[in-house]
């Protein structure tokens, strides 16, 4: 006799089936998912091309990520452990093909991006810890240490073009104008320098500001230098006037720890109370909150190539992701608004919105600008 016909599946059947399906579909996010350290991550940086993070610890350790948006796709490629303290600062060569690390120890190490194998070293290439490393071009990088030293190096070389000491605190950032020829680093003495790269020189140094200087990036198609402070202000400068701020904003934050730009006039600030804001600059306002890492000071942000995710770290020992590509899109025009007083910051992203809403209940709007003698008005952009 003829084996009787499997039974049809029933409704129920079809709708385990089909769910199962799902569940082993991979989920896509709108940010990667969160990176967890065993120790806290000083430094990041996005690399210029592909979708990898590099990170250093506290403990002197540098790691190697790749991050996605889809569900349970972040993968660690490698880590190395060579620095003896404090890894401060992580940056990518130009052509992302090298990982430039700087430590407590005094190190500089040139990592291979696809293995992590430690190319070149420089074991005591500054007299103090060093803070910050600033990748040129395909040659040329610049450091800054604890106590204000600044030096230039050619890989060509393996030496210094340029060694400078002017600056009577830490460099705590760096950058570099388009052409690659003037170099600019924010100081804990709350100066901003200016150093001549193609003629090997220092330039000038600016009227010390209140607060330490925690970070310097160009914007307004490089007319315009951004400096932070560890007093919560933003102070200005005009390209071709960096004696002296031109403008300054006082947002009511604890500080501004870094800041990143995303756009020519819209920059990414972190501060002590773990809130990143957006800040447009000129006409200025405080755009809103892009994400925040609960009450743990944000200690470094990069964007990712194209501008559409923003990478924190804080004290928290977490990598966290957010969007940003609403940012690209906002205009901000000189019309200022009454403001009502008791307005929690806007949330630019849905991730933005934290541990619900008595988390921005002290979140006052902050739009109001420092005035400042000179004041700029940046009419022609």
């Amino acid at each position: 006799p003829s084996a009787p016909a499997p039974a049809a599946p029933t409704g129920s059947a079809f709708a385990q089936d089909s769910s199962e399906a799902a569940a082993k579909e991979p989920r896509l996010r709108d940010t990667p998912e969160d990176i967890c350290f065993e120790a806290t991550a000083n430094a990041i940086a996005l690399h210029p091309a592909r979708a990898l993070l590099a990170a250093g610890d506290v403990d002197g350790d540098v790691y190697l990520y790749s991050y996605s948006c889809t569900e349970g796709q972040n993968r660690q490629l490698w880590s190395s452990g060579h620095h003896l303290k404090s890894c401060r600062d992580v940056a990518f060569s130009p052509d992302g093909q090298k990982l430039f690390t700087v430590s407590k120890d005094k190190s500089i190490h040139l990592l291979t991006v696809e293995e992590g194998r430690l190319e070149r070293r420089f074991p005591k290439a500054h007299g103090s810890a060093l803070n910050c490393v600033l990748p040129i071009d395909a040659h040329l990088f610049a450091t800054g240490d604890d106590n204000g030293g600044l030096k230039v190096w050619d890989l060509r070389k393996e030496d210094t073009i340029l060694e400078a000491q002017q600056q009577e605190e830490y460099i705590s950032a760096m950058a570099v104008d388009g052409s690659g020829k003037m170099l600019l680093t924010a100081s804990g003495d709350g100066t901003l320098g200016l150093f001549n790269l193609k003629r090997r020189r220092f330039e000038l140094l600016s009227e010390p500001q209140n607060g330490d200087l925690t970070s310097v990036v160009l914007l307004k198609r490089g007319r315009k230098v951004a400096c932070g402070s560890s007093e919560g202000t933003i102070y200005l400068f005009n390209w071709d006037g960096c004696g002296a701020a031109s403008d300054r904003f006082a947002l009511r934050a604890e500080s501004v720890d870094c800041m990143v730009p995303v756009t020519d006039s819209i920059v990414c600030v972190g501060s002590l109370d773990g809130v990143i804001r957006a800040v447009n600059v000129l006409p200025n306002r405080v755009l809103g909150c892009v994400g925040q890492h609960l009450g743990e000071p944000i200690e470094q942000l990069a964007v990712a190539p194209g501008g559409q995710l923003l990478a924190s770290c804080a004290h928290d020992q977490k990598v966290k992701f957010w969007d940003i590509s609403a940012l690209g899109d906002m205009v901000v025009d000189d019309y200022r608004k009454k403001k009502k007083k008791g307005v929690p910051l806007r949330a630019l992203s849905g991730k933005a919105v934290g541990s619900g809403e008595d988390f921005f209940a002290d979140l006052r709007d902050e739009a109001e600008p420092e005035a400042a003698a000179g004041s700029d008005s940046d009419d022609s952009d």
